[in-house]
């Protein structure tokens, strides 16, 4: 008796082909979609985003293209409480957050793994560019995509043995290009679809609109300060900046400053020349270890702090259970609270946790 799949299909042509390659496989697919906003006036403009009314009747399609049965969960409650509003929140506490690593812990790989399970399935397959494998230390593995250019390792570092043990990605071993490639020889109706790069339910990175909007309130103007404490003007509300942004400050300046720290507890936007920027080290908490339960000696690393970024040497170590510390081998420039550090040994990730 074949396996039973859940394909998490968002209407885009990755999780499209993933269901494709899996049925190839022999495995006993079923298709579902994610609602994540609910159809309101106020969401027209989500109306082709991730989880939307119109991604469910794509993905519908391409389940009916291919014979498999379709569900669509309704996990809009969810999604508000355990990714708007911890984006809204890190925002104004003057942290800049990264959504989708919410999703996938809370969504993707926690509302639909539990969908997954009620149905039955034996695993999850996402259109994730990642691949697992068994260690042989025992533990399940994450490890990043064959295709480094689309390699989304960075986004899953939140994933536990037991999801990993029960995730498949059909997508690790391929690039953008043949995934394409499969999609058009088989004739997908999404096939030509381009790739979504906004934040599902922020249109056009508009944040500060979004967050107005969604809150109702109004973030009050602030200085602008040095780090010795001058002031150099008036910011706007601490939600439209974030560390290492020259942009949109609104001032009139002698040479290029850059917001070096969002203070919400005085309201203030600190700016520096650029090489105030730049840090060896870092704290992150929340954080989740795959490749070994524990560091209990310092480690020699690849870490990461941002999504589009090369990871880059440093020695890591855990002096609380729910700590990371991060020692770069060279400064790093613009690291971010409240955005993510993974770390990588090679191709595999060890771990990762929230930069605080």
């Amino acid at each position: 008796m074949p396996q039973k799949a859940l394909i998490a299909m968002s209407g885009g042509v990755d999780s499209s082909v993933a269901a494709l390659l899996m049925q190839r496989m022999g495995y006993d697919c079923v298709g579902a979609t994610m609602q994540l906003r609910p159809t309101t006036p106020q969401n027209e403009h989500c109306a082709n985003s991730c989880g939307s009314g119109a991604e469910a009747a794509l993905a519908q399609k391409v389940a009916a293209q291919l014979g498999i049965p379709h569900h669509v969960f309704c996990f809009s409650d969810r999604f508000e409480q355990e990714v708007i509003r911890r984006f809204v929140e890190a925002y104004e506490n003057g942290r800049t957050p990264n959504p989708c690593v919410d999703c996938n812990r809370y969504l993707k790989f926690g509302a639909l793994f539990e969908a997954a399970r009620e149905l039955g399935c034996d695993c999850i397959v996402t259109g994730h560019y990642a691949r697992t494998e068994s260690g042989a230390n025992g533990r399940c593995l994450l490890k990043k995509a064959a295709d480094p250019h689309k390699d989304q390792s960075y986004v899953l570092w939140s994933l536990s043995q037991e999801q990993l043990s029960h995730i498949r990605f059909p997508l690790g071993g391929l690039t953008k290009a043949e995934v394409r490639q499969i999609a058009a020889e088989n004739g997908l109706v999404n096939a030509d679809r381009p790739d979504s790069q906004d934040i599902c339910f922020v249109p056009n990175r508009k944040y500060a609109e979004f967050l107005q909007q969604y809150t109702g309130r109004t973030y009050p103007e602030g200085d602008f300060v040095t780090a010795d404490g001058s002031v150099l003007g008036r910011h706007k509300g601490i939600i439209r900046y974030t560390i290492g942004q020259k942009k949109g400050l609104g001032l009139v300046l002698p040479e290029p400053l850059y917001v070096c720290a969002v203070d919400p507890v005085s309201n203030t936007v600190t700016l520096g020349k650029e090489d105030a920027l730049y840090a060896r080290e870092l704290t992150a908490h929340g954080i989740n270890l795959i490749s070994l339960p524990v560091i209990e000696t310092p480690l020699r690393l690849y870490a990461k702090i941002r999504y589009r970024q090369q990871a880059e040497p440093a020695t890591v170590t855990q002096p609380a259970p729910d700590t990371l510390r991060v020692v770069f081998d060279a400064p790093q420039r613009a690291i971010t609270k409240g955005q993510s550090v993974v770390l990588y040994d090679g191709d595999t990730v060890v771990g990762g946790g929230i930069i605080g």
